[in-house]
């Protein structure tokens, strides 16, 4: 089954290399103008509502793992004070080179490659020389499992101006073989694409497609940025540059008929031949979004400890 994408695939789409931050956040111009803003991207606004503390212990595993599989690691820790932040800094990379080495973000690459070949697939190019059997027999599962499903995009960058968050979803599609729970579903879903375990993904997945469903497609190429390697002057400058409101806002564009009650997450594990598709509840995950927001904006109380004998505190408080 040939698939006709309506817009621009990642590679070529005018909005795949939104200018970043040293920290890696979108840097927009504000729908009311002025300068270019920084927007904490969608994955790290839910992170704050996740229990990440398998995921930690899973890590910390991994990394003594690596350690053990390559001692040398260790030789080099030796002699590095933990409280020096340059010191820090080279710990926390020798960690990250541990856990490597065991294999840590092997799955994470192979994620990554399988996100790229299921683009093939939608726009129904000719998959790449040098496939595995392996990926060929996932991407065949994929093929199969999503033939209801008419790709309508790929790799949109939309911002959320409620919730100052800016990121990339999947796909928007068409279900063709089957009706949307909601009655009155506007035709098209938010589809994002998990090639990992499902099993601790039951907050965050629905919270993240709430948040795109609500999202506007941004143009950053309204206003150029330099490329900061080449030019750090340039690439400054710009950060002041003061944007009117009007052109602002020339750079936002509703998401056509998107459902913002149902999304559809498709799980194709890496290497086991099949794929399954389900239903998000996006009602559920906006409510989830919103309270990230709350939990995100009651981490900057300040002056809840107070030393003995300050005069301020009023007795009987």
């Amino acid at each position: 089954m040939t698939l006709t994408l309506m817009e621009l695939p990642n590679d070529k789409h005018p909005n795949s290399a939104v200018p970043r931050d040293g920290h890696g956040r979108p840097l927009v111009i504000p729908p009311c103008g002025g300068r270019p803003t920084a927007l904490t991207r969608t994955t790290t606004f839910i992170d704050c509502i996740e229990d990440k503390s398998n995921l930690a212990t899973w890590k910390q595993r991994e990394t003594l793992r690596g350690a053990a599989m390559q001692p040398g690691l260790l030789d080099a820790v030796a002699d590095l004070d933990p409280s020096s932040p340059a010191d820090k800094r080279k710990l926390t990379a020798l960690a990250e080179r541990a856990a490597d080495v065991a294999g840590a973000n092997r799955a994470s690459s192979q994620g990554t490659r399988l996100h790229t070949l299921s683009e093939y697939v939608d726009r129904g190019d000719p998959l790449p020389s040098g496939i595995t059997s392996e990926e060929l027999a996932d991407m065949a599962a994929y093929m199969v499992e999503t033939c209801e499903l008419r790709m309508l995009s790929v790799e949109q960058f939309v911002v959320v101006p409620e919730l100052a968050v800016g990121g990339t979803f999947d796909r928007t599609a068409e279900l063709t073989g089957r009706p949307c729970p909601s009655a009155g579903c506007p035709g098209r879903h938010i589809v994002d694409l998990k090639t990992g375990s499902m099993e601790y993904g039951t907050v965050k997945m629905p919270a993240q497609l709430a948040i795109y469903s609500r999202g506007q497609k941004y143009d950053h190429t309204m206003f150029p940025a330099p490329n900061r390697a080449e030019d750090e002057k340039a690439w400054e400058k710009w950060k002041r540059t003061e944007v009117p409101a009007a052109e602002a806002a020339m750079a936002y564009t509703p998401l056509a008929d998107i459902c913002q009650d149902w999304g559809i997450v498709i799980h194709l594990p890496q290497g086991k031949a099949t794929c399954t598709l389900h239903w998000a509840d996006l009602r559920k995950g906006w409510e989830l979004a919103l309270f990230a927001k709350d939990v995100r904006a009651r981490r900057k109380t300040r002056d809840t400890l107070i030393p003995f004998g300050v005069d301020s505190v009023a007795p009987g408080v």
